[in-house]
């Protein structure tokens, strides 16, 4: 073998040996999973802790002061408006009442002995004393016509005349005055004394009344629908006013107060639904927004929002704490993909990474709206029916290639009650199947 023809075998050697296979060269393929890009109803969510309420509450408190005859229902027990829940010791108020009873007919009778007795007898009395005014006025008239005629004849003295003249005048004014007593009595001392026995009824009516509401409140009634939550005494105690002898409880309804963010208030409107939960219980109940307070809680800078539930089997009990999801707005047909899609843009963004059909993942710069569960709306940047990854971005530079490992079908879910459940395992599955073999 020539010199040459050595060299030129030992240069090939060596160049084979610098060089790689193209595989290597160009790297190793990173395996992904990806999902589609779909459309679906995605709602803006406002959260916010609380505490549970009873629709209504009353506090029956006595009016009057005395020891408990009886009650008639325990704690726990159901009641219905006007329903008797006890009796108040209440025989000298029975007693007080039946004497307001006599007092009553007795001014009836006065009234009616007034109006039927009284006033008629006096009449006529007054009548036929001004008939006897009116015959001695009549006579006393005569006698100084006569005389006043004889003394014209010269037949008489002056002197008798002016006694007839004065005899007459007297008999004048007692006609006049039993005139003016008949009109009073026929008038205003009938209507007067008439008026002074009805008043003296009124009187007693009043008085009577008094009393019986005086009894009746020895009877304790329920003023609403309800449970008895709690009574504080027993049968033989003193019931006070002011002071509750029983407390209801209306929970056919409950009202859950929830504290939110006041910059997540101003898109809470009356009417909107909401979704309850308790610590450590699955169940999930429906509500409405009834009342969003005006006002922010200056030490916590959080509004008020009361929220009803329906609550069958009462089961949802006052008192106890709550988790709301408020649905403020609702987005139909809107593009949504996974939360684990979005990977960190640049300059504080977000992005995505699309994978086209030869399988080259493009870095896209993405606006995210609303969040939903595990699911989060896409405003721009991708398009529903593309392939964005889900596990394994992590790294990937813009124009790589990627291995799709395992297709992961997530769909939006308009109600995130099963949200974080479902998408829990499935991620973890979808890390395990990610990592590189043999790293």
């Amino acid at each position: 073998m020539s010199r040459n023809t050595h060299l030129a075998l030992v240069g090939l050697l060596v160049l084979t040996a610098c060089s790689k296979p193209p595989a290597e060269e160009a790297g190793a393929a990173a395996p992904v999973q990806v999902t589609a890009v779909t459309q679906a109803t995605i709602r803006r969510i406002v959260e916010g802790d609380g505490v549970l309420f009873p629709r209504d509450q009353a506090s029956v408190m006595p009016k009057i002061s005395a020891p408990v005859q009886k009650f008639y229902v325990n704690r726990g027990d159901h009641v219905r408006p006007g329903q008797l829940l006890a009796v108040l010791e209440n025989r000298d108020l029975t007693a007080s009442a039946a004497e307001g009873k006599g007092a009553v007919d007795q001014a009836d009778s006065n009234l009616r002995a007034i109006e039927g007795a009284t006033i008629p007898e006096s009449v006529g009395k007054a009548e036929i004393d001004l008939q006897a005014a009116r015959d001695a006025r009549d006579n006393a008239k005569k006698i100084l016509d006569s005389r006043e005629q004889l003394f014209q004849q010269g037949a008489l003295a002056r002197r008798p005349v002016d006694e007839s003249q004065l005899a007459y005048s007297q008999a004048l004014s007692q006609y006049r005055a039993a005139e003016e007593h008949l009109k009073t009595l026929q008038s205003v001392s009938k209507e007067e004394q008439i008026k002074g026995a009805a008043a003296q009824v009124q009187s007693a009516n009043a008085h009577y009344e008094g009393l019986e509401a005086q009894l009746a409140y020895s009877r304790v009634t329920s003023p609403i629908a309800g449970i008895i939550a709690d009574r504080p005494i027993n049968a033989g105690e003193m019931a006070n006013p002011g002071a509750p002898l029983l407390t209801i409880v209306d929970i056919s309804r409950v009202v859950a107060r929830v504290n939110v963010p006041q910059n997540d208030s101003a898109a809470i409107k009356l009417g909107q639904t909401a979704s309850v939960t308790q610590p450590g219980n699955s169940d999930r109940f429906e509500g409405k927004v009834t009342v969003v307070s005006p006002a922010a809680d200056p030490n916590t800078t959080t509004v008020q929002v009361w929220i009803q539930i329906d609550n069958p089997g009462e089961r949802l009990k006052p008192g106890g704490a709550v988790h709301a999801a408020i649905a403020t707005e609702v987005f139909k047909a809107a593009s949504v993909v996974p939360v684990a899609a979005i990977l960190p843009g640049e300059e504080g963004g977000t992005a995505v990474l699309a994978v086209s059909s030869d399988s080259i993942a493009h870095r896209r710069a993405v606006k995210l709206g609303v969040r939903e569960g595990n699911q989060v709306q896409i405003l721009s940047g991708v398009s529903p029916g593309e392939e964005v990854v889900v596990v394994g971005g992590m790294g990937i530079d813009d124009k790589a290639k990627v291995k799709i490992v395992t297709t992961a079908v997530e769909e939006s879910d308009d109600d995130d009650e099963n949200a974080p459940e479902s998408a829990s395992p499935d991620k973890g599955a979808q890390k395990d199947q990610a990592k590189p073999q043999g790293k």
